[in-house]
């Protein structure tokens, strides 16, 4: 977006955004040289900012106390089960998958944040184990594919059925059905007798 539509956006909304003020500043930076209209905008955005015409939204920061306090959780369970066993969990993972069933505690000062994180250790602390421990369950029964994972071709109906039953006969070579089914030759030999 141009300076010259940015300053025509702010002057009809009557506010800056954060983002507005970024693009005016990097368009700043990266351009050798301003041309006589994009001084034009820049001196009336100016003037509006000064009577009052246009008001700067200010830059809001804010944190979800929740995020670090699943993490904390995630990564000493984590490591409990890191130091007993072979296997190597994605922190993140189990922290996504915890944190889409809590509720999130924003905060946008400190002393907020202190006021957050304590609330969540009295009110909250159980729950926060009982999903993180879920999440590793959940991480723990998926099964490891490794390198080894391939996605199904996209060919014809045929080729996805051989496929499949190659896929099973590698994880199932000793299965044998007890009624006996036709293979995928066979089948394929018969609808083309019909």
């Amino acid at each position: 977006m141009s300076i010259e539509k940015i300053v025509e956006q702010a002057l009809q909304d009557g506010y800056l955004t954060p983002v507005m003020e970024t693009e005016v500043g990097r368009i700043c930076d990266t351009a050798s040289e301003l041309s006589i209209e994009e001084y034009m905008a820049l001196d009336r955005l100016m003037g509006a900012l000064l009577t009052g015409e246009v008001v700067a939204v200010p830059r809001k920061q804010f944190i979800n106390v929740m995020e670090e306090l699943v993490l904390t959780e995630a990564v000493a369970q984590v490591a409990e089960i890191e130091s007993k066993s072979d296997r190597i969990l994605d922190v993140g993972d189990v922290a996504a998958y915890a944190l889409n069933r809590l509720p999130p505690l924003y905060a946008t000062t400190e002393e907020g944040a202190r006021y957050q994180r304590q609330r969540a250790k009295e009110e909250l602390h159980d729950l926060i184990t009982q999903q993180v421990s879920a999440a590793l369950a959940r991480n723990l029964d998926r099964p490891d594919f490794g390198c080894e994972r391939q996605a199904l071709g996209k060919s014809g109906g045929n080729d996805v059925l051989r496929q499949v039953s190659s896929l099973l006969q590698v994880y199932a070579p000793n299965f044998e059905p007890t009624d006996p089914i036709y293979s995928i030759e066979e089948s394929q030999v018969m609808s083309q007798e019909f």
